[in-house]
């Protein structure tokens, strides 16, 4: 059952048999996944009998068989499920370049195209939206913005800031970047208990230092994320 796992680009589908304090066992047919409450979605409820999908993080042979360790907090899940939706990822048409994820809120996903004239954002996102919403849905409403990857890290901290508008930004050493706003971007740069600039931190690898542009030289509360 390992080859067939790994094949799969580490997604398992299977049927919930036990829930106790400590995990959720899974049916996989061929072997029982435990999964470990730490690696649930928050918020998440697991009834027995229900089919949903894993991502499996590790495969361990023991006395009593083959114990599969399955997580659906785990940061690669989101990029396992596009791969798993998306044909153009599969082929290599599109690239997945990065993701940071905040488990059940919301997930930065990093994509670029290697061929021409392709846009990877808008095939992740699909038409209407309905290839981002299918998956969002299967991870429990979590948000997840697709980015486009850019090889400049100043353009590639913008983008990882969006939906905020940055007016423009300069790096500085030890990995850092100062980027400014306008007064009403803050909120949006920031987001919801800091969530937007800590995943854009985490996805570029970058130290972040959002600014007021009117007041440059003011920190803001909250305003740094590494």
């Amino acid at each position: 059952s390992e080859m067939c796992i790994r094949d799969r680009g580490g997604i398992v589908s299977g049927t919930i048999q036990k829930v106790d304090s400590k995990a959720v066992y899974v049916d996989l047919v061929k072997a029982t996944g435990i999964m470990f409450r730490t690696e649930g979605i928050p918020g998440e409820f697991y009834r027995i009998g229900s089919r949903l999908r894993f991502y499996v993080y590790a495969v361990e042979k023991t006395n009593q068989g083959v114990e599969v360790y399955l997580s659906r907090a785990h940061p690669y899940f989101v990029p396992a499920i596009f791969r798993f939706e998306i044909p153009e990822i599969g082929e290599g048409v599109i690239e997945i370049k990065g993701v940071a994820r905040l488990p059940g809120v919301r997930t930065k996903m990093a994509v670029k195209s290697n061929i021409e004239g392709i846009d990877p954002v808008g095939y992740c996102i699909g038409p209407r939206g309905v290839r981002v919403i299918t998956i969002s849905n299967e991870l429990n409403g979590e948000r997840i913005d697709i980015i486009p990857y850019s090889d400049e890290p100043l353009q590639y901290i913008f983008n990882a800031l969006l939906p905020a508008k940055v007016l423009k930004g300069e790096i500085l050493p030890r990995r850092t970047a100062k980027v400014y706003v306008s007064e009403e971007e803050i909120p949006v740069a920031l987001g919801k208990n800091g969530q937007n600039i800590k995943l854009a931190a985490k996805l570029t690898g970058w130290k972040i230092d959002v600014r007021l542009i009117d007041k440059p030289e003011e920190v803001i509360e909250g305003g740094v994320a590494e």
